[in-house]
């Protein structure tokens, strides 16, 4: 199963049109190219294997953070940071 965490977007590259995240204090790069909403610096998005799919209102993505944090907190450490870097390795399966 795969989870999109919101990600907040730190820095825009508007010329390879790759925006920087922090997606719980991991940083990484997602393509805007699938994106098809306006999207600026400070602006949280949902990432699916590296393309940034939806914009998120920052409400939502603050409520979905916290629940994320609870989760996260009753995991060995190890486990967190590998849940977080997992992300990106979610593939769309049927």
């Amino acid at each position: 199963m795969c989870l999109s965490i919101p990600s907040k977007i730190t820095k825009i590259d508007t010329e390879t049109n790759i925006a920087t995240v922090d997606t719980m204090g991991v940083e990484r790069q997602a393509s805007l190219d699938l994106i098809d909403q306006e999207v600026r610096v400070g602006d949280y998005v949902l990432i699916h294997i590296g393309f940034a799919m939806n914009k998120i209102d920052e409400e939502d993505a603050l409520e979905s953070l916290k629940v994320y944090g609870e989760i996260i907190a009753k995991m060995e450490e190890e486990d967190r940071q590998q849940a977080i870097l997992d992300g990106d390795n979610c593939l769309n399966r049927a």
